[in-house]
This record gives structure tokens, C-alpha cells and sequence, in this order.
């Protein structure tokens, strides 16, 4: 795999930890803050609806610009949204910090687009997978230790190592990366006839609809966690830290088997494995490894899941893949704010053990997309 995807992993790392970190610690934050738990939960709404509007706005301004300089702007917002969050002394500051923080997600689409541009078709799996990687590393190693840092120093802590990390990395790539990267800029040439296509449009509603899934319960990880199971902040931590070395796991194991069984084959079984678990979680209530295993193999499905979905763009209209897939992470995060929106609506008469089956309906319908891909193991790539 080409050196620059390592460095793309690697500021996965740092955003994907600046995204989620705030899902571990959301019980100090809300006291500092003065909200209920609910309302701090909608730190992950105000940075879902940024990447989902937001982000593809700032890929299309920037589409005549060098890849090299729209990444380094994508850092310098994620780094200042960070250090904003880091000084709130309210909740609508700390949602403006979250929503700047989102704008800087254009970094993925754009990483993407150029991951899919420098490889062979046949290794665009392997290739997204390794550039994803680093967001899976953020929940073994950032969330954990980010919530570790919180509750220990306080939830500002993680959010300014964060803040300092964008500015690091961003200097690493300001240095490594060449002036001109042989990736297309995202525009509207060709994009409405693609974007009108049963294939595409089914692509993104099943991202927006395992997100949603998804997020019914990590949006309120902290708290999940702890009503099913009595956890010190060391316990908390090592079972994120669990849960993310298995999205890892997922990450790699999804690019590979994209490539080697076809997407459709590997979304269908990790969304019947994502449900299955769904079902399960409420029951480990009072069993704490039972609990830690189910999220592992929930995170193997989790997680597995996205380099499929972003192949099955890629391989479709490989012009338009960046802003295809900018418009998929928009599904993404559009399903995460509808996660923490309808979980949150419904926790107080749930509770929060009882969370995963608010989005297991979710997630039997994104299943459900699969049947029109019934026919379909590998897709044939067009021509660049």
C-alpha cells in the first residue's frame, strides 16, 4: 500500500478521537455544564449535522483546489473546533466548537477519493480499509484513554490533546504530503445522473440506517455501559478499549473480504450479526464480560462495514467517488444525530440498559436494502 495511506490513518486516529471521545465522558460533562446527560448528548447531533451539510458544501467550493491544501484546511478546522470545545463554558458553545469540528470531517471524503485514485481497483478495499483504520484505532486507543483523562482531570483535557494533535498531524502532512496528488477534486459534472442511480441512493440509505442503529447506544456509550454493569473509570476504559480493538479487527477484516467475497456478500452477514447483538445487549445486564464480549463482536460487524459501503461507490462511478462518498459520510452522520435524537427522546422510558433495541428496527431495514443485491457478489468497475 502507498506510504501517504498510513499518514491518512494516522489523522483518522486523531479526528475519529476528537469525534467520539465526548460519548465516554458525557456524566462530567453534563455536570459541568449544568445539563441532563440527554441534552449533553447532543454534542454528537451538532457534529453529525455539520459533517452531513456542512462538509460536502466545503468539498465542492474546494474542488478545483490541490487536494494537498483542502486537507490541511480540513485539519486546521477540526484543530480550531476542538480548542473551542475546550474553552465552552456552555452548552451552545461547546455545540458551535462541535459543529466547526464537523466541517473538518470533509478531510474523509476527501482521503477517500484519493485512497480509491493512486491503487488498482482490485486493492480499493485493502486501500480504504487501511485509510479507515485509524478511526477504528480512535476507539481502542483515543476514546478509552480520552476517557480515562476525563474523568481524572477533567473533560477538557482529552478535547485540548486532541486540539493538539490536529495541529501536529497537520504539520506531519503539511511536510510528507506533495504539492500535487494525482486524486480528481469533487464538482457536478456527471454527479446528477449518478446520483440518480436505485444502486447509489440504496447505498446511502442503508449508511443512514445502521447509523442510526449504531448510534442508539454509542451516542450514550458512558452511560450504556454503566447501567449494565457497575464500572470503575479503569474498568470503563478497558472495555472501550476492548470494543475498539475489535473494530480494528472489523475494519481490516471488511476491506479484505469487500475484495476477496464482494461487498454486498459482507454487509449482509455484518448487519445480521449487528442485530443479532442489538437483541442481546439488554440481557448481559449484571454479567460484565458477557457485556464486553457482545460489543466486541458488535464492533467486529460495526465497523467491518463502511470500506464495503464506500467500495460499492467507488467501484460504481469512480469519477464521482469523492463527493459520492463525502455524501455517504453525510448518511453517516445524518444517522448518527437521528441515533442520539431518538435514543435520547426515548431513554427516560427505556433507560439506558434497554437502549439497542431502540435501533434494532434500523438496523433489520438496512439488512432489508440487501435483498435487491441478492444477485450481486462483486460489481464490475468501469473504465477510469
Amino acid at each position: 500500500m502507498p506510504a501517504i495511506l498510513y499518514l491518512f490513518s494516522l489523522a483518522n486516529l486523531v479526528l475519529g478521537t476528537g469525534a467520539y471521545v465526548l460519548t465516554g465522558i458525557l456524566q462530567p460533562l453534563a455536570t459541568s455544564l449544568h445539563v441532563s446527560v440527554a441534552a449533553a448528548g447532543q454534542v454528537m447531533t451538532a457534529y453529525a449535522l455539520s459533517t452531513a451539510f456542512l462538509a460536502p458544501l466545503i468539498l465542492l467550493a474546494t474542488g478545483r483546489w490541490p487536494r494537498k491544501r483542502v486537507i490541511l484546511l480540513a485539519m486546521g478546522l477540526f484543530a480550531s473546533g476542538s480548542a473551542l470545545c475546550a474553552l465552552a463554558d456552555s452548552l451552545t458553545v461547546l455545540l458551535l466548537g462541535r459543529a466547526l469540528m464537523g466541517a473538518g470531517t470533509v478531510f474523509t471524503a476527501v482521503v477517500a477519493g484519493v485512497a480509491v485514485a493512486i491503487v488498482t481497483p482490485e486493492r480499493r478495499g485493502k486501500a480504504l480499509a487501511l485509510t479507515f483504520l485509524g478511526m477504528s484505532l480512535s476507539y481502542a486507543l483515543g476514546v478509552p484513554l480520552g476517557a480515562w483523562l476525563g474523568f481524572t482531570y477533567g473533560w477538557q483535557v482529552p478535547i485540548w490533546v486532541v486540539a493538539g494533535a490536529c495541529v501536529a498531524v497537520a504539520a506531519l502532512l503539511a511536510v510528507s504530503l506533495p504539492a500535487r496528488i494525482g486524486a480528481p477534486g469533487a464538482g457536478f459534472a456527471g454527479f446528477g445522473a449518478a446520483a440518480r442511480q436505485w444502486f447509489i441512493l440504496r447505498v446511502w440509505l442503508r449508511t443512514l440506517l445502521y447509523f442510526v442503529a449504531i448510534f442508539s447506544v454509542f451516542a450514550y456509550a458512558g452511560p450504556v455501559l454503566l447501567a449494565l454493569n457497575p464500572l470503575t473509570p479503569a474498568q470503563l476504559s478497558l472495555t472501550l478499549v476492548l470494543f475498539g480493538l475489535s473494530g480494528v479487527a472489523g475494519t481490516a477484516i471488511g476491506g479484505l473480504s469487500a475484495d476477496r467475497f464482494g461487498a454486498a456478500r459482507t454487509i449482509r452477514l455484518q448487519l445480521v450479526v449487528l442485530a443479532s447483538m442489538m437483541v442481546l445487549v439488554p440481557f448481559t445486564q449484571g454479567h460484565a464480560v458477557l457485556t464486553a464480549l457482545v460489543f466486541m463482536v458488535w464492533g467486529l460487524a460495526g465497523f467491518g462495514m463502511m470500506s464495503p459501503q464506500q467500495v460499492m461507490l467507488a467501484t460504481r462511478v469512480p469519477a464521482q467517488a469523492a463527493l459520492l462518498m463525502s455524501l455517504n459520510s453525510s448518511m453517516l452522520y445524518g444517522g448518527t444525530a437521528l441515533g442520539a435524537i431518538v435514543s435520547g427522546a426515548l431513554v427516560d422510558t427505556l433507560g439506558f440498559a434497554r437502549l439497542s433495541w431502540v435501533g434494532l428496527p434500523f438496523a433489520l431495514l438496512a439488512l432489508a436494502t440487501l435483498w435487491f443485491d441478492r444477485h450481486v457478489h462483486r460489481h464490475v468497475v468501469p473504465a477510469l
